[in-house]
Order: C-alpha cells, then structure tokens, then sequence
C-alpha cells in the first residue's frame, strides 16, 4: 500500500506538470485519459485503496488546473461537472477491477511461493535426514565401505540420479569405482577402473581439484564416454574428496536430465562426511598399526631374551640352534626356518630346522647352494639376501626341498663370528613374501648366534688348555713316579739288601756295631715305604698296572674306615679319566677320614650314556664347602678341564655325597 501512494504522489505530480506545460496542446479529454491512465498504474501497483486516492487526488488536479475557472475549485460549466463526475466513476471502477485483478495475482503469486517454500522445506528435510543417516553411520565407525555404498545411495536419491559413483583416486591418474547407487552400467561397476577424460566433469575435478559439471557428453570419449552415452544421460556433476588436504577421489551423479544449479554446494556436505570417514578409518588403522607393531616389537624382544638368557647360561651351541630356528620362525610367520654352517668346500651343513616337511632337510644333511638361492648370495657377499623368484632355480637341491616344500620366498642373514663367515640363518615362506624389515629382524638373532658361537669356542679352547695342562701334569708325575720306582725306590732296596748283607758278617763279638746297622737298616726301609707313599700319592703305579677298578679296589683296602665298592664296569678308560676319578676318590676319602667322622664310605662307578659315573656317599656329620679351600677345588678344575662335571651335597647332620660325570671321549 505505501508502494502505492507513493507512486501515485510521483506519477500525479510529474504529469500534472508535464501536462501544464502542454495546455496548450492537450484538450480536457485527453488530459482526462492521461489521469486515468496514472490512477490504473496506481492500482497495479498498490492495489484498490491507493488507486482510490490516486482517483480523487487527479479529479482534484484536473479541477484545479485543467477546468475553468483555473486556478481554484468551481466548475463553471454543467459539461465539465458531467466530465469530471465521470471521471471520478471510470477512474474509480478501473481501480476496483485491476486491484482486484492484481491481488488475484499477488495472492496466486503467494500461492505459489508457499508451495515453492514447503517443496524447499521437504527437500531440505530429506537432504538433512540423509546426511544424518550418513553422519550416523561416520559416528559408529563402520567400515568405509558402508559408508561410501550409503552416500551414492542418499546422493543419488536426494539430487534423482540414475547413477552415482564413488570412485578413488589412483596413482596412475584412473579412478577405481568403490561404490556405486542407482542403475549403473557395466562399465561404472564397482570395482571397475577407468581413466576419465574431459568432457567428463570427474576429468576436471581430479584435474583442478574443485568441483564441476558436464551437460554435453556428445564429445566424451573412451569406454566411460561410450557407456555414458548409452544409459542416456545428459548431465553429471562431480564432486571432489579432500582427505587431510589431498584428493583422495569424486561422487559423481550422472542423470538424463540436468541437475540443478546447487547441485555441487549440495554434494558438499556428503564428500566431507566421506572425507571424515576415510580420515577416521585411517587413523583407527594406523592406531591398530601402532598396536600391531608395539606387539610385535614385544613379541620380537621377548624372543630375544629367551635366546639371551641360553646364551648367558652358557648352554651349548647345539641347543641355542634349534631356539633360534623356531623363534625366526614364530617372529616372521615363516613356514619352515634353518641354521646352516659354512663348510670349507663350499657346500653347508645343516645345523637346526624346524616347520613343515623336516625330513627333506635332515639335520646333518649337506648341498652346495648355487644362485638364486639367499643362502648362496649370502656365501658369496657375506651381506643379507632374499629370494623371491624360484623360477629360475635349478638342481637337485631345489628340486628336492624348494618346489617339493612349495617354498615361494626366502631370507638368509649371515652369521659373522669374530670377522668370519661362519654360516646362515635361513627362513621359508609358501604364500605371499616376507615384509622389507625381515632381515634387520633377523640379524638380532644371528648376532647372538654368533655369540654362542664364539663363547662355546672361547670355552672349547679353554676346556682344551685346561686339558692339555692336565696331561702334561699328569705326565710329569707319571715320569717322576716311574723315576722315583725304576731309580731311587730301587737303589735304596739295592742299599738295603747291601746293609743286610753287612749286618749279617759283623763279628758276634761287636754288638754294638751290629745294632747300629739295625738301626740304619730300619731307617732305611721306612725312608723306602715313605719313597714308596709318596710315589703313589705322586701317580699311583696300580692305576697304570691294572685300570681304575683295581686301583680304587687297593685304595679302599688302604683306607682307615670300612669302604664299600660298587664297581660296575671294568672297562680300560682314556688314562685322564681313570686318574681323575682315582683323585677324586683319594680325596674324598682323605676328607672323610680327617673331617666326616664317618663310620662307612660307599664308591660307586658305572658307565651311561657316554658318561663315567661316579659316586662318593659318607654317613658322616656333612656340612663340607668345596668354596671353602679343601681339596675338591682342585679336583673340581681337573673334572671341568676334561669336559666333566661333580656336585657336592653336604647338609650338615646327613652326611656327604660328591657325583662326578666325565665324559668317556674328552676332548
């Protein structure tokens, strides 16, 4: 209404002036027309009331300027009175009919508004529930895959695509399809890839990285041009997938009718959930990568220890072996894992093996490893190597055990001890490879291997010089006692039948002389006992005259308490062995005698396994410590230097017992 007035106040007014300056020109009837003209406008504009206004305001205006007498508001002839009453009528019923006509108009104008406002309505309405639904499901973190086959379905259905893919973005610049919604051709199925060119507007988006749009695919070329083309559709828009700031892939809806002009802003809000479900799917990966990896590493140091500890404890090469083997196996998921050494003629011996179908690689089996096996890489450059092609391996040895065992993949990791090449660790899978950091993996374990290695080398040599320092004593004492028996020993008993010989002649009437050579002569038969004692404490001459059973048979009936013998094997042993377990018996004896008060000693030897067994058990008060400086100390270096072992139990109040165990073979 205000509309209205104030067009009727500008209209009224610049034609009461261009008509006054016209008067001369225009007779009343047209000014008349050209008034009602304005009143109609009027109505169109502002409707009945101001159109109303705008009639008497210009029957006023015609009055005042147009009818005489000029200038006031009479009206001198009865005509003009007719005129201007008829002006008033025509002015007053055009008013009525165009504002009726056009608030027919303005409310048909709302009418259709309104409803173009609840169709928006609804539309927002379905566009809100189908992002809430995919939003619903990038909360709950279900995989992205359900949410990439949801989104092309709520796109689709909310724009009235035919079809709607999702695809990925790949390195070499085509698209991989991972979901698609509507009627697709064959060619936009999922899992199909395709490298899109322009016109298509997913060549642009991946080009430009914003969003775009095609209305003519008649220039389209390729097989998704063609397919395009046969489902007939005329347009598509595609949007964009930024994950983390990169462009990760498009949607793309594809119709046969043209979309609207917001058809891209609307597709935004369904990339960014895409986008934040890929992110998020991302990290939960990466979280559970880290989880993985921290478990692995675990896993991984934990293996290590236990091998550590064998190392530490000392045990023997041929026990951290097989350890190794089945930890290399466990950490890598192998399927078959070895240690081989490296012999001096090129081939390897193998050492440890554990996993699938062991009899085709026997422990102790040897073969000569040619390329490409890793085994030979290794041998040949002392460097980790790997085999992931056996299709060109050739020989009886692949043929044996690589293709019968279906081995697809292998790694081997040099074992270096002190600077040397001394063999391999080798690991086999049969499905799929090894991952990249299988090698630095495995050297933690080759390293320790090489420790034991060196460490069981160090002792060997040790357990050798100790060995060799032991025979030589032993053949020093062996030499004095045979010096002693064959030289001194029998000059005195020479001396003394001499003595005897002289006693016997001394004249009957010098008892005094005579008593004197008695007196010598008895000296000189203790000085041959005591020469005697000390020879055989030095190497005893039974030990070599009749083997261990007689020796410790005389030495038992030498002791000064009751010795029960159980001898079970008269076997002749390496003489080292034979004179460690005399000395060892010898002293314990000795020991029990002196300390024990013991009333009986029970001796026990027998043969097992390739071990001399031996055993010492007293009914004395026990409580002896070898650590406190008794003779076992020594006899306990002499049994190690063999490669043998002894054990004292002692409780006090329960007697003593000493086992010994020496190998029949030292050395």
């Amino acid at each position: 209404m205000l509309a209205g007035a104030l067009t009727g106040l500008v209209v009224l007014s610049l034609l009461t002036l261009g008509m006054t300056a016209l008067r001369g020109l225009l007779n009343l009837p047209s000014q008349t027309l050209l008034y009602l003209l304005a009143v109609v406008v009027v109505a169109l504009i502002g409707g009945l009331v101001p159109a109303l206004a705008a009639a008497v305001a210009a029957a006023v205006l015609l009055d005042h300027y147009f009818i005489p007498p000029l200038g006031d508001f009479a009206v001198a002839e009865p005509t003009n009175v007719v005129a201007l009453a008829a002006f008033l009528l025509v002015a007053g019923a055009a008013s009525w009919v165009v504002g009726l006509a056009a608030r027919r108009r303005a409310a048909e104008a709302l009418a259709a508004a309104s409803a173009e406002s609840r169709e928006e309505i609804r539309r927002l309405a379905k566009e809100q529930a189908a992002l809430r639904r995919v939003a619903t499901l990038v909360a709950r973190g279900v995989p992205p895959a359900e949410v990439f086959a949801a989104v092309a379905h709520e796109v689709g259905s909310v724009l009235g695509a035919d079809a709607t893919p999702v695809a990925r973005l790949e390195p070499d610049g085509a698209t991989t399809v991972v979901a698609v919604g509507g009627d697709p051709p064959e060619e936009l199925s999922v899992g199909s890839r395709w490298k899109p060119e322009p016109p298509l507007a997913v060549a642009e988006v991946l080009r430009t990285g914003r969003p775009a749009r095609s209305d003519d695919y008649s220039q389209a070329s390729g097989a998704s041009g063609d397919a395009i083309r046969r489902m007939g559709a005329r347009s598509g828009v595609a949007a964009p997938i930024i994950v983390e700031g990169r462009l990760w892939g498009t949607i793309v809806i594809v119709g046969r009718r043209l979309f609207p002009a917001d058809a891209e802003q609307r597709m935004a809000g369904f990339t960014e959930l895409v986008a934040t479900a890929i992110a998020n799917a991302d990290s939960r990966a990466q979280l559970e990568e880290s989880r993985d990896e921290l478990g692995r590493l675990a896993q991984e140091q934990a293996a290590l220890r236990r091998v550590a500890t064998l190392v530490a404890r000392g045990v023997p090469p041929a026990e951290v072996f097989p350890a190794v083997a089945q930890e290399v196996r466990h950490i890598l998921g192998a399927d078959a894992s070895l240690i081989v050494r490296a012999d001096p003629d090129g081939e390897v011996t193998v050492l440890a093996r554990v996993g699938e179908n062991q009899e085709e690689l026997p422990i102790g089996s040897r073969w000569k490893p040619e390329p490409p096996l890793a085994v030979a890489e290794v041998l040949r450059t002392g460097r980790p190597a790997r085999c992931d092609d056996y299709s060109q391996a050739s020989g009886p040895f692949v043929d044996a055990t690589v293709r019968l065992m279906g081995i697809r993949s292998s790694v081997a990791v040099p074992i270096t001890v002190e600077g040397r090449l001394w063999g391999t660790v080798v690991a086999g899978v049969t499905h799929g490879y090894f991952p990249a950091d299988a090698e630095p993996r495995m050297a933690a374990f080759t390293e320790l291997v090489g420790t034991a290695i060196a460490n069981a080398d160090s002792r060997a040599q040790l357990t050798a010089s100790r060995a060799r320092i032991v025979a030589v004593t032993d053949q020093a004492r062996r030499r004095i006692e045979r010096d002693l028996h064959d030289g001194t020993q029998q000059r005195l008993v020479a001396l003394s039948l001499t003595l005897g010989v002289a006693k016997s002649t001394v004249p009957v009437e010098l008892p005094e002389l005579r008593t004197q050579l008695g007196e010598i002569a008895g000296e000189l038969t203790a000085t041959i006992d005591e020469l005697r004692e000390l020879a055989r404490g030095i190497h005893p001459a039974s030990l070599s005259e009749g083997g261990l059973g007689a020796a410790l048979r005389i030495l038992a009936r030498r002791a000064a308490i009751p010795v029960k013998l159980d001898i079970r094997t008269e076997t002749r042993l390496a003489d080292p062995i034979e004179v460690a377990a005399y000395y060892v018996v010898s002293e314990a004896l000795t020991n029990t005698t002196k300390h024990g008060r013991a009333s009986s000693v029970r001796v026990s030897l027998d043969q097992h396994d390739g071990l001399l067994q031996l055993s010492i058990r007293d009914d004395g008060v026990g409580g002896a410590d070898p650590a406190r400086g008794t003779g076992l100390t020594g006899l306990r270096d002499r049994v190690q230097a063999l490669g043998g072992s002894i054990e004292v139990d002692s409780p006090a109040g329960e007697g003593t017992g000493i086992l010994v165990e020496l190998p029949l073979r030292p050395g």
